[in-house]
């Protein structure tokens, strides 16, 4: 099973929703650079890639149960959708697992447990505050508070350089 196929099933799962897509389909690609750029060994890189591109399988459940995507609904609906797909799409059960973990926490930054948290945090916050257009106070709060790796603070403060 490569990212592609994966990519290929969450565009599937998404059909008809090019926000949606396009929203995990940045995550995925910031939490890639990320993690090459942090220097994530494998089995880490690939549980990253893998819970990027599945980070917000929760919100068409949460959407339907709660009339809500907010977070807290995400982390609750998304483990058992996404362990669902894995499994039907042959991932091994421990990988399984921590992206279940990932997929259930995303939207929780008080007990971040390792790089591929971290990251997936980073990158879905990269998408986050340029689709909300958030402002300057916003982003250099997130910036404070949130981000620790290199890369990600690199593409941080890239990205929302005032430079132009």
């Amino acid at each position: 099973m490569t990212a592609g196929d994966l990519v290929k099933e969450m565009i599937s799962y998404y059909e008809g929703d090019p926000k949606r897509i396009q929203h995990f389909l940045k995550v995925y690609a910031y939490a890639k650079i990320i993690g090459e750029g942090e220097g994530l060994d494998e089995e880490t890189q690939d549980i990253l890639e893998t819970a990027a591109i599945t980070h917000d399988i929760g919100i068409k459940l949460s959407e339907k149960k709660y009339q809500s995507s907010s977070g807290k609904y995400q982390e609750i609906e998304g483990p058992a959708e996404a362990e669902k797909m894995l499994t039907r799409l042959g991932y091994d059960k421990a990988r399984m697992e921590r992206v279940c973990y990932l997929i259930g926490h995303h939207h929780t930054y008080d007990h971040i447990d390792g790089m591929d948290y971290q990251i997936l945090v980073e990158a879905d916050f990269l998408v986050n505050l340029a689709e909300e257009h958030a402002k300057e106070e916003t982003i250099c709060s997130v910036r404070d508070k949130i981000f620790r790796t290199g890369t990600g603070k690199f593409m941080l403060e890239k990205i929302f350089s005032k430079k132009s």
